[in-house]
């Protein structure tokens, strides 16, 4: 068993995913496996479907901007605290959750759900940073969490939709808390302490890193990437299933065809680095996202709603998603190494503010049933990476 006090990490690369994987897996998988029994809340909690709609809303901001708070207290007590602390508030109020029918209750355990999501995803990442800053499993596992993570916005609602067509609603809840369980105990007795020595010397502050050129360039490659998933999750399946008449099920696959590209992309992410370096390789890859964005105009203009016209094109760009996110957060954060935990939540809350305010500006103002909200995002925020990238880069050369 590893020493917790020791900042070794001595795992394999498979055996550190699957114990970092669940927790971020688990923070996304508490609002989409949610989204079926969504309508039928109100009526149970005897409550307005405002109040419930507040679960979903609260949830995601306490998500993005709880990490301003458990990443400066990851550097100043460490990676593990952090971390079970996050784990148990999850596991715990998700139990709670399935025990309660009171709406303030729910809405409270809600709260403190996403905030131990939040303290055990900045944990896990700024654990990522600690020992994989510098090597090239780092590429890897970025790359595979971003490709985890578009598998569970497709399959978490279907899986709790069997969930609770078999066993009810709050078997849902139940089995966030026993998965949460899971995790905190594998946590409890393998996480080891990652944090650098002269991190607890360091007063965390966020004014060095949002000075920083290179923070904000990496992070507006990284809030493209994922933001070009979000639109295409907003959109598609009103585009396939309303236009295109696919079933839910046919959609599902179709959907799901994007996240195997982007895990198969995974594999090649090491190669890619060691060939065009990170600059290289975000530059590469928004350029394969404004391809794919031009292949979604040339298909929404001349051929109606498809497989071929929609789908095909997302394969381009979730490949660019690979390339950029493989990359972004060694370049955002590889200077704050000291802070890396108030780095790694500023990195994060600025993406979600990104991914969160401009996608669902491009959805409610370019028709959300077409291909063009994806094309506007994605050629839009690609170009504005690319030519911050590129007076990044001219700076750096004089």
């Amino acid at each position: 068993m590893p020493d917790h006090n020791s900042p070794t990490w001595s795992y394999s690369l498979p055996a550190a995913l699957l114990l970092m994987a669940p927790f971020d897996i688990l923070a996304s998988l508490a609002m989409d496996i949610y989204l079926p029994v969504v309508p039928e809340m109100p009526g149970i909690l005897g409550t307005s479907p405002a109040i419930v709609q507040l679960t979903l809303s609260l949830y995601m901001l306490l998500l993005g901007l709880g990490q301003i708070l458990f990443g400066p207290l990851s550097d100043r007590f460490g990676r593990r605290p952090v971390l079970l602390g996050g784990a148990t508030l999850f596991a715990l109020s998700s139990l709670g959750l399935a025990a309660t029918s009171s709406a303030p209750a729910f809405v409270a355990l809600r709260l403190v759900q996403a905030a131990g999501a939040s303290a055990a995803l900045v944990a896990t990442f700024a654990t990522v940073r600690d020992v994989y800053g510098t090597r090239p499993e780092g590429v890897t596992i970025y790359g595979l969490f971003s490709a985890m993570l578009s598998f569970v916005p497709a399959l978490g609602p279907i899986a709790g939709a069997l969930i609770a067509g078999t066993f009810g609603w709050q078997a849902i809840f139940l089995t966030l808390g026993v998965l949460g369980l899971a995790a905190l105990g594998q946590a409890l007795l393998r996480w080891s302490e990652t944090r650098p020595a002269q991190a607890g010397k360091v007063t965390p502050s966020f004014a060095p890193i949002l000075r920083s050129g290179v923070f904000w360039t990496y992070t507006l490659g990284f809030s493209t990437a994922m933001g070009a998933f979000f639109v295409f999750f907003s959109t598609a399946p009103r585009l396939l299933i309303d236009r295109a008449g696919y079933s839910q099920f046919g959609f599902s696959l179709a959907f799901a065809t994007a996240a195997v590209v982007m895990i198969t992309s995974t594999r090649f992410a090491k190669g890619f680095v060691a060939r065009y370096g990170i600059p290289g390789c975000l530059a590469r890859g928004m350029g394969l996202i404004m391809l794919g964005g031009l292949l979604l105009a040339v298909g929404e203009v001349l051929a109606t709603p498809s497989f071929v016209s929609f789908v095909l094109p997302m394969w381009v760009i979730a490949v660019g998603i690979v390339m950029s996110a493989s990359v972004t957060a060694n370049g955002a954060l590889k200077a704050f190494d000291a802070i890396a935990g108030t780095a790694v939540a500023l990195y994060f809350c600025v993406q979600s503010l990104i991914v969160g305010l401009v996608g669902t500006g491009a959805v409610l103002l370019l028709r959300g049933d077409t291909a063009w909200p994806l094309v506007g995002y994605c050629l839009v925020m690609a170009m504005i990476t690319q030519l911050t990238l590129a007076c990044l880069n001219r700076r750096e050369r004089r």
